[in-house]
């Protein structure tokens, strides 16, 4: 007799199959895993039906993704485990800008713009801004060359994977900045919008009671080389949705005003400083 539960018994006996495992980082994932998902179980003395009905989601989950739409990178996004990722990757910022979600719907075929050209393929009658910046180093000096890859949604809240009757490049382009570093585009106001809820996430957000909006925000990728590349926000701070995102991505330096320009388009500043990989 060991004298132990037969739940920490079965638990040594499933960490002990890992011992073998070549990868130190994997053995070290696995290990954690079978701890924490264990502690979960037993804490919420999770039952045999519940353990059946989360299989099914995560099932459903799987089965709703497309080659346009990730259901598991929203769901990782409305439980706040994208912007822990983030968190944890950037570690204790310095200056560097704050990292935020990908979320479902990027797409990686974005064509690539002239700096200052227009994103807007089809134009709704939504404002224009004018996003203007400069990547620089930690240390201040300018990026020349950096990638800056931008998508944004439509004046109705939906991207264009979402609406076919938008231009598939709408609202999308790829970047590069100048000698100084600088990038510039011309695109529309950000609506406040729902993350989409006709899948598995959909059912668990009304089953919670969460609100599924998301803040009003422009979506930007920006990499170079010998540096760490950041997906950030450019909030709307008129935006309705700041308080309650439901990607938990709002935070205050991220958020501009985007008032209408007495003529022409709304200039915004955003510029994005790089950590040294």
């Amino acid at each position: 007799m060991t004298g132990q539960s037969p739940e920490s018994e079965l638990l040594q006996r499933v960490q002990a199959s890992y011992r073998e495992v070549p990868d130190p980082r994997l053995h070290e994932l696995m290990d954690l895993l079978s701890r924490h998902l264990f502690a979960f179980v037993q804490e919420s003395r999770l039952t045999k039906a519940e353990w059946s009905q989360a299989i099914e989601f995560l099932t459903a989950v799987g089965k709703a993704c497309t080659a346009t739409h990730q259901e598991f990178i929203l769901l990782s996004d409305v439980l706040g485990l994208s912007t822990l990722v983030e968190i944890c990757a950037q570690g204790p910022l310095t200056s560097e800008t704050l990292g935020t979600v990908l979320g479902p719907v990027y797409r990686d075929d974005s064509p690539r713009r002239e700096n200052g050209a227009s994103l807007i393929e089809q134009d709704d009658g939504g404002q224009r801004i004018e996003v203007a910046g400069v990547v620089r180093s930690v240390g201040g000096m300018p990026i020349a060359g950096a990638t800056v890859d931008v998508w944004g949604c439509a004046s109705n809240g939906l991207y264009p994977s979402q609406d076919p009757r938008q231009p598939p490049a709408n609202l999308r382009g790829v970047f590069t900045t100048d000698r100084d570093g600088g990038y510039r585009f011309i695109t529309l106001r950000p609506a406040n919008y729902s993350v989409p809820t006709n899948g598995p996430v959909g059912v668990l957000l009304r089953a919670t009671r969460r609100s599924p909006g998301r803040a009003a925000h422009l979506h930007l990728w920006v990499r170079a080389p010998g540096h760490r590349d950041v997906v950030t926000h450019v909030f709307d701070a008129a935006g309705s949705n700041l308080a309650t995102d439901a990607a938990f991505s709002v935070s205050d330096p991220l958020v501009r005003r985007m008032e209408p320009a007495a003529s022409g388009p709304t200039p915004v500043r955003f510029d994005i400083t790089l950590a040294a990989d």
